[in-house]
């Protein structure tokens, strides 16, 4: 085989057998970040951000960094939560668009890998028909030592201080919280990806 005829053919499959494959995979679920970007940018090209109830006169402390635990790249939310001040919360939040809504009309839920201190978390999301920075919908989960995949259908979501249906198709952003009480939060997430089946 000639070297002409040979790159031709190794174009053609890059071109068309690969990324059939790479479909075929991510067919079933969305990436929103599986931490390959060694930055704090997802794969949606947004990025992580800490927020504490500091903004609301809380005095929780936390801290957001690049970590490996038990040999996986992660994001580690490490804090302490406190309610005094009217406060309790370190979160790690994601925007899921730049500019527009994010749609996802197509996912069943939202599916985690992550590890932790044996602590219950909560996933918020926010969606553009929210008015108030309080009102969410949520999800709770224990984060175990060990690293798991937990999935969370959006069917069973919880609205918290609103009375507004759950809309899927106006996503904003995407929180994983420690909330409620007094605790060392120590939360690693090595993916977050939204579902179909």
């Amino acid at each position: 085989m000639n070297n002409q005829l040979q790159i031709n053919i190794t174009t053609l499959i890059n071109l068309f057998i690969i990324p059939g494959v790479i479909n075929a995979v991510s067919a079933s679920s969305l990436i929103i970040d599986d931490r390959t970007s060694g930055t704090y940018r997802s794969n949606l090209g947004t990025e992580w951000q800490l927020i504490t109830d500091q903004v609301m006169g809380g005095i929780s402390k936390g801290e957001l960094t690049l970590d490996n635990y038990k040999s996986r790249n992660c994001l580690r939310l490490r804090g302490d939560v406190t309610t005094e001040n009217n406060g309790g919360f370190v979160q790690i939040a994601l925007p899921l668009s730049e500019q527009d809504d994010f749609d996802a009309t197509d996912y069943r839920g939202v599916e985690l890998e992550v590890a932790g201190n044996n602590e219950s978390y909560n996933i918020h999301i926010r969606t553009s028909g929210l008015w108030f920075p309080w009102q969410s919908y949520r999800f709770i989960f224990q984060a175990t030592t060990e690293w798991k995949i937990q999935r969370f259908p959006f069917a069973k979501i919880k609205p918290y201080k609103t009375n507004k249906r759950f809309q899927q198709h106006r996503l904003m952003r995407i929180g994983l919280v420690g909330i409620g009480r007094d605790f060392q939060a120590d939360l690693c997430v090595a993916s977050v990806k939204l579902y179909k089946k």
